[in-house]
């Protein structure tokens, strides 16, 4: 009986060093790159929020899941904020009970910044995707024995956005918008990453939270033996996400198979 204690130890720590590695790797690599006009700044909440994201991935990343969630990438409210992949705060410290302090950027914008937990801004895709976790599962224990969410990419772009009177604007920049060979480079640091994960988590399913990461999911995990689908992306600038998304993502989750009627 100890020796499958033991055993079982051995592989929750396989599981999270794997994971950790993989993410530090990404790390370094995507901090040597860059990225010309239109983004004047980029955030890697993997280097200033390092211990809130290990702190994620060590509580709840530490046994093989039944699917995971993949998202694109950070948003200025939500994991820029605090290290966990669309960690809208309330979600990130009262339900998921991560309570990590977290660094800054060293160059920030002044239209988005970072106050970690004490941001008082809410992530509205955020807010929908962990909203629907917890009324489904109730406790974070019971969703993250079976799911885990991750990000494609690791960092935030932001934008110029020239204001009237000469003041320093922004945009939150999406990668599909960066120009094809930033891109390329970009997408080979992220596709090794994301294979890393699912060899780590063996999942069953690998679930696109929208077309961009569904896309990048069959491009980069091809031969490897899952099932990827998709559903919605949460974002309030889809107006098919504003009708009832929780509704519609629930009912895609369980035409697909990855939960139950």
């Amino acid at each position: 009986m100890r020796g499958d204690f033991l055993r079982s130890d051995r592989n929750t720590a396989a599981c999270v060093r794997v994971q950790l590695e993989a993410a530090r790797q990404l790390r370094e690599t995507v901090d040597t790159l860059r990225f010309g006009a239109p983004v004047v700044r980029v955030y890697n909440p993997l280097s200033y929020a390092w211990d809130a994201f290990a702190a994620y991935v060590e509580r709840y990343g530490a046994a093989p899941k039944r699917a995971l969630f993949l998202g694109m990438n950070p948003g200025p409210w939500g994991m820029a904020q605090t290290g966990v992949p669309f960690g809208e705060v309330e979600a990130v410290r009262d339900w998921m009970r991560i309570e990590v302090p977290t660094g800054r950027p060293a160059d920030e914008h002044p239209q988005y910044p970072v106050e970690g937990l004490s941001c008082r801004r809410s992530e509205v895709s955020g807010r929908r995707l962990w909203g629907l976790f917890r009324e489904r599962f109730g406790t974070p224990e019971a969703f993250f024995s079976e799911h885990l969410v991750v990000n494609y990419c690791p960092l935030l772009f932001i934008a110029a956005s020239p204001r009237k009177g000469g003041a320093e604007g922004g945009r939150n920049l999406t990668p599909d918008k960066l120009s094809s060979d930033e891109r390329q480079t970009l997408y080979a640091a992220c596709g090794a990453h994301l294979r890393a994960v699912v060899a780590a988590l063996r999942p069953r399913f690998l679930v696109g939270i929208g077309g961009f990461a569904e896309a990048r999911a069959r491009e980069d995990l091809t031969g490897m033996d899952l099932e990827i689908v998709r559903i919605l992306h949460p974002s309030p600038a889809s107006p098919l996400s504003n009708r009832d998304w929780p509704g519609t993502a629930a009912r895609q989750l369980v035409e697909a198979g990855v939960w139950k009627a």
